[in-house]
């Protein structure tokens, strides 16, 4: 049985773009259901437009997902003689020819196709070899059938039609024997012994011209699927406005990588109404069959969903090592000891309110935040003569809690609404704008427990001795 080798092949002019990241999830998935091998290729034989920065930006993108090759990458421009070599075997078999067309008469040529409403041909496409000049350039032009049809049996479109005398006689090798991406995709398919090509449905046209070049070496067709295009929320090919990001903006924006191969995982394919997958789960359950024959959009709030998802169920501890190092990126300081243990006990109870790691940081600012706490208008608006007067009293009660925990300060404070005969209400809010100054924090008992003992009652103390000193204070 022939064992299952897929690839993912992007062109290094950019970054990795969420609808490649899926490509190489659907092809990593696929070989590993199979028992089989997934390659990763970088198309780099335009050279004008491929760059070191964006060669590095794709490796160390999937190097995040998780979806590095089984092979060290491989460098389509390494295999260019294997590319001439088969070129050259082409135009020994008849199946190609050489054009020596200038740019000025090819130009003329296909003005004059289409002013006669005809697929344009070169002139050299039936010039016998010893009639053909030995001193000029020429490109090496694929000789494409004028009649019949090229059908593509594919995996996920069904069966796809094309006329052949729609197409034109593709160039394989330019003019200074360099190789087209054309014909170097099918060698390197090829001799990397690839089975089945599943890449995006802007391809199908190409899957229609590169099959007859596999016809014209006698190869063995892969299998091919193409896969819908992902557009944007509102339908529309997917564009920056929308979200069409480097992978590394969305890592950047707080996402998991587990997370967003989730999101990209569902995002065209199905198994069922089940909504979240493990690694293991989706490999046992991926299938081409299930990928739908329609574009997926983009859903920002289901991917964030997706997240929160994800980080709640993390372990606390790896979460909590992901946070560090996305805050200090994101700061450019260093976290305290101290400041790390506080943060990793605080994240169970505040995981649930965020969807990035970027909204964590917002839950957990309360903690750092330094004394005396500045308050912000909303939770300035909480502070007045009454409800000082219950922090006042409050504050008596919160310091003879014997154990600092949440159910002893809950129990405290529910018995402090007993006892003066009021709801929380009264003294809830300045008590979270004591001990957060109105910034996002859990549970007011949570909240105090994470803080502890000192940290709670300093900044209680502060604010009371804020209305004194000030003068806002209305003794009664």
């Amino acid at each position: 049985m022939t064992k299952i080798v897929t690839r993912f092949a992007p062109s290094p002019t950019g970054y990795l773009h969420i609808g490649g990241a899926r490509t190489a999830l659907f092809n990593w998935l696929f070989a590993r259901h199979h028992g089989g091998k997934y390659l990763v290729r970088i198309e780099d034989t335009d050279s004008a437009r491929s760059t070191p920065e964006a060669i590095e930006a794709i490796i160390s993108g999937l190097d995040w997902l998780g979806l590095a090759g089984d092979e060290p990458p491989i460098f389509q421009s390494n295999a260019s003689a294997r590319h001439v070599e088969i070129a050259d075997e082409l135009l020994r078999n008849g199946q190609a020819y050489p054009c020596y067309l200038t740019r000025e008469q090819l130009e003329h040529e296909k003005q004059q196709a289409r002013l006669q409403k005809r697929n344009f041909q070169s002139p050299w496409r039936d010039t016998k070899p010893n009639q053909c000049p030995t001193n000029l350039p020429y490109v090496v032009r694929l000789k494409t059938p004028m009649t019949g049809q090229t059908v593509i049996a594919d995996q996920v479109q069904g069966n796809v039609t094309f006329e052949n005398s729609v197409m034109d006689d593709l160039v394989l090798l330019r003019a200074d024997r360099t190789p087209t991406y054309m014909l170097a995709v099918v060698v390197d398919d090829h001799d990397a012994g690839v089975t089945h090509v599943i890449r995006g449905d802007d391809h199908l046209v190409n899957a229609a011209r590169q099959t007859l070049i596999y016809a014209g070496m006698g190869w063995a067709l892969p299998v091919y699927a193409h896969i819908p295009l992902i557009h944007g929320p509102d339908g529309k090919k997917l564009s920056k406005r929308h979200g069409a990001l480097g992978i590394h903006a969305y890592r950047d924006m707080g996402y998991l990588s587990q997370a967003l191969l989730n999101y990209l995982l569902r995002l065209g394919w199905s198994h069922g109404d089940q909504e979240f997958f493990s690694m293991e789960q989706a490999i046992n359950a991926f299938c081409l069959t299930k990928i739908n024959k329609g574009p997926a959009r983009l859903d920002f709030d289901k991917m964030g969903h997706v997240n929160n998802h994800y980080l709640r169920i993390a372990d606390p501890s790896q979460l909590a090592k992901l946070l560090f190092q996305f805050m200090e990126e994101k700061t450019g300081t260093g976290l305290s000891d101290f400041e790390k243990t506080k943060i990793q006990t605080a994240l169970p109870h505040v995981t649930a309110r965020a969807n990035l790691l970027s909204d964590l940081i917002g839950e957990i600012a309360f903690l750092l935040a330094k004394r005396p706490i500045e308050l912000t208008q909303k939770a300035s608006k909480s502070v007045r003569e009454e409800t000082v007067r219950f922090l006042e009293l409050l504050v008596i009660d919160l310091r003879g809690i014997k154990t600092w925990n949440t159910e002893q300060i809950h129990a405290s404070l529910q018995a402090f609404a007993v006892t003066n005969n009021i709801g929380f209400g009264k003294f809830g809010p300045i008590l979270r704008a004591a001990i957060s100054g109105g910034a996002s924090a859990p549970d007011l008992a949570v909240a105090c427990m994470l803080l502890g003992r000192e940290e709670t009652l300093g900044r209680v103390d502060d604010l009371l001795t804020s209305q004194v000193s000030s003068g806002e204070r209305i003794k009664t």
